[in-house]
């Protein structure tokens, strides 16, 4: 995998430039797993996953905790997800993913940030199909076997697996990403779970003239600053 691993991670593109986006998104994320599955993250493991990515971003344990209580409390707004999928500069394939309690001013503001550009919403679906839905996970305290064994034994199938420097990267199925991370931990307390991510990632990049990256440079200022934001997938070529 080694330098695909990478590109395939940089292709993901997340908000919060600021620490209170950042915080603002983890926290709409943690209040919806824990009304959806539960508050409990001993018995909701996409909670407890999510609490443990939180506090690795440094989001503060109030945050997480206010966020918790609101969604025991059911004292919290109803977010709904909606995926976006649009066309960017040079023909580049973009797919918004948000949590929104008011539809109608979302799909008003990312239609916005395309307009601005130049470029325009698409139907649902034409541009999904340009993408696979992977999980990719990075662990130490275990070699490339010993990782492979244990998610064999879970029923868990692997895409790719390579061990470089003492840890293990591993490239799996993007529904799988919570199941892969429990399986592992149940392995000891010596195993270290460095970095998880699930999401969309590109078949194929497109490179960008000095104009289009310029123009896709100002479509991401401008999607970031859109509050139901939450991740932002593109298949640009990095510089």
């Amino acid at each position: 995998m080694g330098r695909k691993f990478e590109v395939r991670k940089a292709s993901m593109m997340k908000t919060g430039l600021v620490k209170s986006r950042l915080y603002s998104r983890f926290g709409k994320e943690i209040y919806m797993t824990a009304k959806n599955g539960g508050a409990n993250p001993d018995s909701n493991m996409s909670l407890k996953h999510l609490i443990e990515k939180a506090k690795k971003q440094q989001v503060p344990n109030d945050v997480i905790k206010r966020n918790i209580l609101k969604a025991e409390k059911g004292t919290g707004e109803d977010f709904k997800p909606i995926r976006y999928e649009g066309f960017g500069p040079g023909g580049i394939g973009i797919i918004v993913d948000t949590l929104t309690d008011n539809v109608n001013r979302t799909v008003s503001e990312v239609r916005n940030c395309f307009t601005k550009v130049d470029c325009k919403l698409g139907v649902s679906g034409s541009v999904e199909h340009g993408y696979k839905h992977l999980s990719h996970i990075s662990v130490t305290g275990m070699d490339e076997e010993e990782v492979l064994e244990t998610l064999l034994m879970a029923d868990l199938d692997v895409n790719e697996i390579e061990e470089d420097d003492g840890m293990v990267e591993i490239e799996a199925d993007g529904y799988e990403v919570d199941k892969i991370q429990t399986a592992l931990k149940e392995v000891g307390e010596h195993i270290e779970i460095v970095d998880a991510e699930s999401g969309w990632y590109p078949h194929d990049f497109i490179e960008l003239d000095e104009d289009q990256r310029r123009a896709f440079d100002k479509f991401m200022g401008l999607v970031n600053e859109v509050e139901d934001v939450q991740t932002v997938f593109h298949n640009a070529k990095e510089e």
